[in-house]
């Protein structure tokens, strides 16, 4: 496990635009090649946060998927962020995990937003997504989920491996500047929690239904502390998470071998 290099592309995704932002995200995600690790991306990266954009969600054999293993193989970097995709199943918001050897993962959304009535028009996932990349392993959801802590736990059990699900959590998200409190508190405390680095992105500027977004994608450590804070304009950043720090830390205080073991269904 060494070090890893996270590049948070906080981007105003335009409004039901697909062509126009894998355009956009490109010219963000260009200057990163060969320079970082992991590219972590916003929420329905192609549209905004749309219960209409459900009408244009395309396949696995769409545009948009060969994009992002388009951008992987550039970057020589995992890219991961989610877009509306559908299936036979249903329509679902799906979180990408391309990485530059051709390889994909997914993870469908769990957690749909009620309160905007996403849930009446997008299938829900179920199942949880790990992924190992450069040594690390890595936990990546989808905005509301961050509100959901069982779901997010870094479960521990002994006599499987004897160690934590997960080093690095990652919530990619269209999260409204008007809870822009809680996102920054829930961040951090899904960080202290699991004993985890969490990364969240977000989105800025406004989008089609007039709402407004402040950004505050953040890198914040194992302790709650942040290691990289984003304010509410446009920025591509990069910071490297310390490998060495982080299981010192739970080497220190291994408060998971206290945690309570359970299942979700």
């Amino acid at each position: 496990m060494q070090d890893l290099r996270v590049s948070i592309v906080q981007g105003a995704t335009r409004w039901h635009d697909p062509a126009g932002n894998r355009d956009y995200y490109a010219d963000l995600i260009e200057p990163l090649r060969g320079h970082t690790d992991l590219i972590v991306l916003p929420e329905t990266f192609t549209s905004g946060f749309s219960n209409e954009a459900i009408h244009n969600a395309e396949t696995m054999q769409g545009p948009t998927v060969a994009w992002i293993l388009a951008q992987a193989k550039a970057a020589k970097a995992a890219v991961t962020g989610s877009v509306q995709l559908r299936t036979e199943a249903g329509v679902f918001n799906r979180l990408l995990f391309a990485k530059p050897d051709g390889s994909l993962r997914h993870y469908d959304k769990r957690h749909l937003f009620r309160y905007a009535g996403e849930h009446e028009r997008y299938a829900a996932g179920h199942e949880r997504l790990s992924v190992e990349w450069r040594g690390w392993r890595i936990c990546p959801l989808v905005c509301y989920d961050l509100r959901f802590p069982v779901f997010s736990r870094n479960r521990f059990d002994v006599e499987r491996k004897g160690d934590l699900d997960y080093d690095l959590l990652i919530y990619v998200a269209n999260w409204p500047g008007v809870r822009a409190y809680p996102w920054r508190t829930l961040l951090r405390a899904r960080a202290i929690e699991n004993l985890s680095y969490v990364v969240g992105v977000n989105r800025v500027g406004t989008d089609g239904n007039h709402l407004d977004y402040a950004g505050d994608s953040s890198v914040i450590d194992f302790l709650g502390h942040p290691a990289s804070e984003c304010g509410d304009a446009e920025v591509v950043a990069t910071t490297t998470l310390q490998a060495a720090e982080l299981l010192a830390h739970r080497k220190r205080f291994p408060a998971m071998l206290d945690a309570d073991a359970f299942t979700i269904t």
